[in-house]
């Protein structure tokens, strides 16, 4: 199920920020307590815990009539966000595009696409030549995959091939992302046409690693 924007857009800051921020740490930290059936009332909660989506109850906090359907995605979501970043060490405020790939292919191999795309879309702009090409592949197969998890199968056939068009034969910081792409391509064959069709998510390469 997609999360309502708002509710996706703020998980992702969550995640992304929880690579370098130790108060974004324990939200995530007490969100994950939460879905796992914890208590939280409003004295216990951390600074910058999203209160805007939740409603104060007697037996604590409970998602807001308008997003409680959603509970389910978003613990699922919280869940795998934590599980990447609950035993990292603090990162540098500023990573480099290095470090950056390095947490992308954390977030990929935890199907987390769009904070993917959130990552390393700053890189992107950033960035001009062949390495602004590269990034805008890397992002256009993560996006795919999430449109694929959403049920967009036209978005997410375009984007996975647009995406691994501009990675054939492209290196990046020390990242030979030339057998990831042909795999991205590959996996387009498993895309059913039907919406109700299952896809095999094995088929997912996992994202290129520094050597």
């Amino acid at each position: 199920m997609t999360l309502p924007l708002p509710l996706r857009n703020r998980l992702a800051e969550l995640i992304l920020d929880a690579f370098r921020d130790e108060d974004a740490r324990a939200v995530l930290d007490a969100l994950s307590r939460y879905c796992e059936g914890g208590a939280l009332t409003g004295a216990s909660l951390p600074a910058g815990f999203p209160v805007e989506f939740f409603d104060q109850r007697e037996g604590g906090l409970v998602l807001k009539g308008a997003y409680r359907r959603f509970s389910d995605a978003l613990c699922d979501r919280v869940g795998r966000g934590w599980t990447v970043v609950r035993d990292r060490p603090l990162s540098g405020r500023a990573p480099s595009l290095s470090q950056a790939l390095d947490e992308a292919a954390l977030l990929f191999e935890a199907r987390l696409d769009f904070e993917v795309h959130e990552l390393l879309e700053p890189f992107w702009m950033a960035a001009q030549g062949p390495t602004r090409e590269t990034l805008q592949g890397l992002i256009q197969a993560a996006v795919g995959y999430h449109h694929l998890a959403n049920g967009n199968l036209e978005g997410a056939r375009t984007l996975l091939l647009e995406g691994s068009a501009k990675l054939l034969g492209r290196r990046l910081e020390g990242r030979d992302l030339d057998a990831f792409a042909r795999a991205v391509r590959r996996s387009v064959d498993g895309i059913g046409g039907q919406a109700g069709e299952k896809f095999d998510w094995s088929r997912v390469p996992a994202f290129p690693r520094g050597s």
